[in-house]
């Protein structure tokens, strides 16, 4: 399935060095690798997406800047890093204002497992007057939110971001065949469930030393 429009996803990446803090317990320097990782095989994953024009990564960390940029992702400097769904809007404005006729989309950047044909499968069906959202594996928080046009962009990310997107009109995306991009990585218990469906490489050499 195939998107009818093209889409411009926006991916807020935290800095490693305050990432995945619920991912401590497998120590410092592996959760930053991680969280690294997680975001550079997302990011991956959003660039080869069919419908997918441009990412635009958002992170004050230089260094993954540089990584994702290699990518072949746009990058933009995160100006309010404390408050996710600012960032988030902010992005979107400068990525219509680069490009008026993409779609706004925010992707979280901790899939690594996902798959470009189950977020191109999502956003073909996302509607085509509303937002629109996939809600993650616990059915609590979101992946993916998408809208038909910056007025209509309301991203609401958090705690319990589902019922708040739900709150604020979206529809649900409700597909049976997209666990990895619900799949997102907060703890080790979700981490070994990611290995299972299958992990993007940067994602599978960070994780080495774990197995």
């Amino acid at each position: 399935m195939v998107p009818e429009h093209r889409y411009g996803v926006v991916v807020p990446v935290k800095p490693p060095a305050f990432a995945k803090s619920r991912l401590g317990g497998l120590g410092d320097r592996t959760r930053r690798t991680l969280a690294q990782a997680f975001a550079l095989d997302t990011v991956a994953a959003a660039l080869a997406t069919e419908g997918v024009a441009t990412v635009l990564a958002v992170t004050d960390d230089h260094l993954l800047a540089a990584e994702l940029a290699e990518l072949g992702a746009q990058v933009l400097p995160d100006a309010t890093t404390d408050d996710m769904n600012t960032s988030l809007v902010q992005a979107a404005v400068e990525l219509v204002r680069r490009d008026a006729a993409l779609r706004p989309a925010a992707l979280c950047a901790d899939l690594p497992a996902l798959r470009a044909d189950e977020l191109s499968r999502a956003l073909a069906c996302a509607a085509g007057d509303e937002m629109s959202f996939v809600a993650d594996a616990d059915g609590i928080g979101t992946t993916l939110l998408v809208a038909p046009d910056l007025a209509r962009f309301r991203p609401s990310f958090g705690a319990g971001s589902r019922e708040m997107h739900l709150d604020l009109g979206a529809r649900e995306i409700v597909l049976d065949d997209v666990p990895t991009l619900r799949r997102d990585v907060d703890t080790p218990a979700d981490l070994a469930a990611a290995l299972e469906l299958g992990i993007g490489p940067r994602t599978a050499r960070a994780a080495a030393v774990l197995l």
